[in-house]
């Protein structure tokens, strides 16, 4: 609905926590607005200034400029309980380092900054000093609030509810035709296709039943991806493994308009989203815009449109005549030979398509869209759909439509990090962060210190919110990556003639819970592939797309599935686990702990991916552990094998 006017609503921001200024306005997801957050702007628009009432904390900014050989600035000091302890880091901006807590309007701070770790300097920028008590001084300021004081006048509605804020996001994919069968009058598999590659029975009346049931919430989640929902055709397509395929995964759009009639109506797919909204849940459909199936109409309507088959006297199928990679090539070669491309070099066909995705969000009520393939479509369909959105979506709703893009395996951050930004998208799926997760966690290369410098370059690199995850639809189901002898994704195990196994032990499964408790207490939108919450097995395509286990699990899966729920509650009720920044505490070749401070809160968080005990330092003097809820003690604490800590201060 539109926002309210200023006399009929506060303006507040989300929350009185300390926040990085630059990251807010980069992300521009946490500025106050009529609604909560604010939907990032056209820096060239002018915009009305925020206000906050008198009693509600404020933005307070703080600079340092930059020097030769300064790597890091952190704001010390008692804007909060442990702020002395705990510090905001500083992200550089050009020729200066900044900052934003919050503070109530009025207080007087003390603060200093701590640069590179080991050197405390009063800010150059203010002159007003006190004793710190060690013979030196500290900085001073009374805090002059940013938004000014909202002016109300009796019978003034009172502060509103925050929108979403995308950072407290949990997603859970939600493979429709896998996850469960809500009304058995649409299951109609293709004939002479084999069940691993055929439709399965999966619908959206399943997923609203799960809905209804509360299983998301129980997880933390607060937000589905659903598989692509347009119709696809009812015959079969050859996949690279010889064997035949149905459209059961969604990506082979006959019709952009339809609804896949396996799955449901379109009335079925509003009726979930809305149950999902009736429960907090937002909701993503997983949107192809790169390619459509040679059934559909507009490929013979509008030949243009789609780029074809032939390139310099090769088929230009990507990897068979044309190469994936390649900056030109790998944006017009098709997928296989019966999916056209699109040529969004053509106008008229890039525009088409950003008119059918704006038809699904008005159609649907869904709140973000996964994009399929950014590295292979131009660019300008992405710039030209967010300046829809933002126009006809955001701007009268004032809640963020959230759009995550998918660049598979991608090893190159910067090529990641070209298509997010304020015109494009708000983040994509966290491809390398994935890889050093596998790596160290689950197949226990390398070590700890691997994963910490990782961490030190890759905190902060993207202007947005990514999504971090260890499994997905893609790769071979993780369980077995985390077992005692890790086999290859792709070539140790045949999906057709020898499926893998459910692991017998408790060490992969464990392994997935360190794994998935590092995911959960840290930044970024955190994904759970349906099914490896209870750590199902599965080799490649098609057999990491099994139908969902909802019975008969084992032991070792529900112990699996409760640490989640508990990961889950405890990311929902500790916001500086999605809005802090981490700091390093400790570090050993199999043990690494790290705090997560928002300026209000510290969460430790402990993790040991080796088959021995492990100590993990730097805790405080007494404490809970979250995931027990056990009183703690000391600041080292020894975990058993393949184990995490999560522990506040009492």
């Amino acid at each position: 609905m539109p926002s309210a006017s200023r006399s009929d609503k506060w303006r507040r921001c989300l929350s009185g926590v300390a926040l990085l200024g630059l990251l807010l306005v980069v992300l521009g997801l946490g500025a106050c607005t009529d609604e909560g957050l604010a939907n990032r702007s056209d820096p060239n628009e002018a915009s009305e200034p925020s206000c906050l009432p008198a009693s509600e904390p404020c933005t307070v900014a703080f600079n340092y400029p930059y020097e030769y050989g300064v790597s890091s600035v952190e704001l010390r000091g008692d804007f909060s309980p442990d702020g002395w302890d705990f510090g905001v880091p500083l992200l550089r901006e050009g020729t200066m380092w900044r900052a934003e807590v919050m503070a109530p309007r009025g207080q007087t701070i003390a603060y200093k900054f701590l640069i590179n770790g080991t050197e405390w300097v009063l800010d150059p920028a203010h002159d007003d000093t006190e004793e710190d008590g060690f013979g030196a001084q500290n900085s001073r300021r009374t805090v002059q609030c940013q938004e000014p004081v909202c002016d109300s006048a009796p019978g003034d509605d009172p502060p509103t509810a925050s929108a979403f804020d995308w950072r407290s996001a949990v997603l859970y994919f939600v493979f429709v035709d896998r996850f469960r069968n809500g009304d058995p009058s649409n299951d109609m598999p293709i004939p002479g296709i084999e069940t691993p590659a055929n439709y399965q029975g999966g619908d959206f009346a399943g997923v609203l039943s799960a809905i209804e049931e509360g299983y998301f919430e129980s997880l933390g989640v607060n937000a589905l991806w659903l598989t692509v929902p347009m119709d696809n055709p009812n015959t079969p397509g050859w996949g690279y493994d010889g064997h035949q395929y149905s459209g059961y995964h969604g990506y082979w759009p006959s019709d952009l308009d339809e609804v896949e009639e396996h799955f449901g109506t379109l009335a079925d797919l509003k009726a979930l989203v809305d149950a999902a909204h009736d429960r907090g849940l937002k909701v993503l459909i997983d949107y192809a815009m790169n390619h459509v199936h040679a059934d559909n109409p507009l490929v013979a309507q509008n030949p243009d449109w789609f780029w074809p088959l032939d390139f310099e006297g090769k088929t230009c199928v990507c990897g068979q005549g044309c190469d994936w990679n390649d900056s030109y090539q790998q944006k017009r070669c098709w997928f296989t030979d019966y999916l056209p491309d699109w040529n969004f070099t053509n106008d008229a066909a890039r525009a088409y398509s950003v008119e059918n995705a704006m038809s699904w969000i008005a159609k649907t009520g869904i709140d973000g869209f996964r994009l399929d393939a950014v590295k292979h479509i131009e660019t300008q369909w992405i710039v030209d759909l967010r300046a829809r959105v933002k126009k006809e979506i955001e701007d009268p709703s004032g809640e963020r439509f959230y759009m995550v893009g998918e660049t598979f395996e991608s090893a190159d951050r910067e090529l990641l990090k070209s298509y997010v930004g304020p015109q494009l998208l708000d983040g994509q799926f966290d491809f390398p962060l994935r890889a050093s997760l596998v790596e160290v966690l689950l197949r226990r290369t390398g070590t700890m210190y691997d994963l910490d410098a990782f961490l030190a370059t890759n905190d902060g690199f993207y202007p947005g919110i990514m999504s971090t995850f260890i499994g997905n639809h893609d790769i071979a189901r993780v369980v077995h990556t985390a077992e005692n002898s890790p086999w290859d994704a792709w070539a140790a195990a045949e999906p057709w003639t020898a499926p893998p196994v459910l692991p017998t032990g408790p060490e992969p499964f464990e392994r997935l819970a360190v794994a998935f408790t590092f995911l959960m207490t840290s930044q970024g939108v955190p994904l759970i592939y349906y099914g490896d919450e209870i750590g199902m097995a599965g080799a490649g395509d098609p057999d990491n797309r099994r139908f969902m286990q909802w019975d008969g699990l084992s032991v070792h899966q529900s112990a699996l599935r409760t640490q989640l729920q508990k990961l889950g509650t405890i990311r929902r009720d500790h916001p500086a686990l999605w809005r802090g920044f981490r700091s390093t505490l400790s570090v050993t070749v199999d043990g690494y702990a790290y705090a997560m401070s928002d300026g209000q809160e510290i969460v430790y968080v402990g993790l040991n991916r080796g088959d021995t005990v492990t100590a993990v330092t730097g805790f405080p003097e007494k404490g809970r552990d979250l995931l027990t809820g056990a009183a703690v003690h000391g600041p080292q604490h020894n975990l058993p094998p393949r184990s995490a800590i999560v522990v506040v201060a009492d």
